[in-house]
């Protein structure tokens, strides 16, 4: 009875999913999927009608991203800027070696300065160890995307290419109370 109660319980282990935890591409997800990943995470749709006493008022806001692949990694070499004026500039060598630095949200002053190193490009995923002046590291995944931004069903949207970048963990200042888990670096 012991015995088919322990095969009973391990079946049933088996055969309930578990969920897929978030996982970088060092850790087993392909290039297309971390890259996907990322990317929906900067998608947004919203649209909400309200009525009331014979006035009705409409919201509508859609973010579409999709992947930017460019034959050559000098295509992608530039200055970028976030709307809070967080900057990250990226050079490609002669070699094809990526190099870059940029600012970002910082816990407890307006922002910080970094420089990527063992910088890797592959398709439009970005990847690389965060250096900031202080000495401490940190990973660092960005994708180059093509962002489309709509205000109204009708409107065809204003397209923008950029980088986007993931924060895990999240940048977050308690004396300012701001949380930032992604950035949009906008090309300049």
């Amino acid at each position: 009875m012991r015995k088919h109660l322990t095969i009973a319980v391990l079946l049933g282990l088996w055969l309930i999913p578990s969920p897929i935890p978030s996982k970088s591409v060092a850790q087993g997800l392909s290039v297309q999927q971390r890259t996907q990943e990322i990317v929906s995470s900067f998608n947004k749709s919203k649209h909400v009608i309200k009525e009331r006493h014979g006035v009705r008022v409409e919201k509508f806001k859609e973010i579409r991203s999709e992947p930017e692949i460019r034959k050559a990694a000098a295509d992608y070499a530039g200055t970028y800027e976030t709307d809070s004026g967080y900057a990250f500039h990226i050079g490609v060598g002669a070699d094809g070696r990526v190099e870059a630095n940029g600012t970002e949200p910082a816990p407890r002053q307006e922002s910080q300065r970094f420089t990527l190193t063992n910088a890797k490009l592959e398709g439009a995923l970005l990847t690389g160890m965060k250096v900031y002046e202080d000495g401490t590291t940190e990973k660092f995944e960005g994708v180059f995307i093509n962002r489309t931004d709509r205000d109204s069903p009708t409107d065809s949207g204003t397209r923008t290419f950029g980088l986007g970048v993931l924060y895990d963990p999240p940048k977050m200042n308690p004396e300012v109370g701001f949380v930032v888990t992604r950035l949009f670096y906008q090309q300049k």
